[in-house]
């Protein structure tokens, strides 16, 4: 706020200063006319109508003077002594001039002084003398007007902080050529000092007043809505984040009065915490899953081993034949584990291929041939089915798992079908196996979930096929079916 108001000082006293210059102008440019118009032997000559429409026919003259770039020239030195006297038509157009030159002067107490074509002063302060050396009294006498900022010789400080203004020591001199029948003949020389920016200040303390309280308005109204719907929902979103992380807390919902970016942020905070929950409760099922599927064979290889080493040498050859089958089938099934485990990691941690586009009558194609024997599958898809976003690897994987699943519990048929919607194409794969228990629908793609254990089956198959297409923004769900088992792979249309 000190800068901002420092900043309005300066252009406040600039403007200030640029009006004192107008000031000038306007006055020097009617003395000028009226001198123009009294000067002995002026012939006068009124403006057509025409002249007066053309669009060149007025020319404003805007102030130009500026305090941070225009240098402030010495004070202007007394009249040096003329060496030609003055010029009798200046004289007698003096006499005529003083009245009004006077009355202007008294009015808007601007030191104003005439001179001839010579810069010899026949009315005003040095009279007799000439200026015709002064920058601005040289560019009047060429024929153009001109404004110089110079120092004021008689300058008194009158207030206490006067020291702040950079104008108050300074004095405003306009010099403007009196033109007649087409010849310069005359200077009127004007100087005053600008209004004071304190002066101002106090002759404006309304407006700067009404200003200063509409900005410190719109400030404290600002400070409140960034406080209410900015600052304290992110403090209370910081504490909860807190508290998630300590492994508690809920992300409450976004404040009324927060910003829509503030509700967003809530939003997927709110997401990402429920993930990292879901994500922690995968884990640590996951990880109490695998335990107790390896402690079964691990346990069986150990009480296998210490068979071996306490009775090894007393065991008939087919038996201890037996256990060391019993130790290689428990080593192999732990292999496939692993190899399993291992394709359920890569498929959770699979990223959306760019630009993927995949014609799906190939790859079904592909799979049933690489399956076919004691299975009969049927592939039932249009020619002009459309291609698919889902990369090819991905879709072969999920649809040789579905099809061994199939063989696995007995079915001697699949059917491969498809259904064609607005942004997705769903493909069903049908069977004629036993289907799907009521009481396993709801846990058949969990991770080890299977009925076959006994025949050695991991429970990971189905994992692995939905993690593969979902991390490819394609599923794959179960349909109800009075018989056989149904599953439906929705795969995202490849948009053109």
């Amino acid at each position: 706020m000190p800068g901002a108001g420092a900043i309005f000082l300066r252009v406040y006293e600039n403007t200030l200063v640029r009006q004192t210059e107008a000031e000038l102008i306007a006055q020097t440019a009617a003395l000028s006319a009226a001198a123009e118009t009294l000067w002995p032997g002026a012939r006068v000559i009124t403006p057509t109508e025409a002249q007066r429409a053309a669009p060149d026919y007025f020319r404003p003259e805007p102030a130009a003077i500026d305090l941070r770039s225009d240098p402030i020239l010495a004070p202007r030195p007394p009249a040096r002594v003329a060496s030609t006297p003055p010029d009798p038509e200046a004289l007698a157009a003096a006499a005529i001039l003083t009245p009004i030159l006077d009355e202007t002067s008294r009015t808007t107490l601007a030191s104003i002084v005439l001179m001839d074509r010579n810069g010899v002063v026949v009315r005003g302060l040095g009279r007799g003398g000439t200026w015709r050396d002064l920058p601005e009294v040289k560019a009047a006498l060429s024929g153009s007007p001109s404004t110089v900022l110079r120092r004021n010789a008689a300058y008194q400080p009158r207030y206490q902080m006067e020291w702040l203004s950079r104008a108050s020591g300074l004095r405003i001199h306009h010099a403007r050529p009196v033109v007649v029948n087409g010849r310069v003949e005359g200077v009127i020389l004007t100087s005053r000092s600008p209004r004071a920016l304190f002066k101002g200040v106090y002759q404006d303390r309304g407006k700067i007043l009404f200003g200063i309280v509409a900005v410190l308005g719109l400030l404290s109204v600002l400070a409140v809505v960034v406080s209410r719907g900015i600052a304290r929902p992110i403090e209370a979103l910081r504490r909860v984040a807190r508290d998630v992380t300590n492994g508690g807390g809920k992300v409450p919902p976004p404040p009324a009065t927060a910003a829509v970016e503030i509700r967003d942020l809530y939003e997927d905070f709110g997401r990402m915490a429920e993930a990292v929950d879901r994500r922690s409760r995968y884990l640590r099922d996951f990880a109490a899953a695998v335990s107790h599927e390896f402690k079964t064979p691990l346990a069986g290889i150990q009480g296998a081993v210490e068979l071996l080493q306490d009775h090894g040498d007393d065991m008939e050859a087919e038996q201890r034949s037996r256990f060391l089958g019993n130790i290689d089938s428990d080593a192999r099934r732990l292999s496939d584990l692993v190899t399993r485990l291992l394709d359920l990691v890569r498929a959770d941690m699979a990223r959306p291929e760019a630009g993927a586009a995949v014609a799906l009558q190939p790859v079904a194609a592909r799979v049933a041939d690489a399956l076919k024997g004691d299975l009969a599958i049927t592939v039932d898809l249009p020619a002009d089915l459309p291609q698919v976003a889902v990369p090819g690897a991905s879709l072969e994987m999920a649809l040789t798992i579905l099809l061994e699943n199939s063989r696995q519990v007995g079915a001697s048929e699949v059917v491969i079908t498809t259904r064609i919607e607005a942004d997705q194409v769903r493909l069903f794969v049908t069977d004629n196996g036993p289907g799907v228990a009521a009481g396993d629908v709801e846990r058949i793609f969990e991770p080890f979930f299977t009925t076959r254990r006994s025949e050695g089956g991991a429970g990971l198959g189905l994992s692995i096929a939905r993690s593969l297409l979902r991390a490819n923004r394609a599923d794959l769900e179960l349909v109800t079916s009075a018989t056989g088992a149904i599953f439906q792979i929705v795969l995202p249309r490849v948009q053109a």
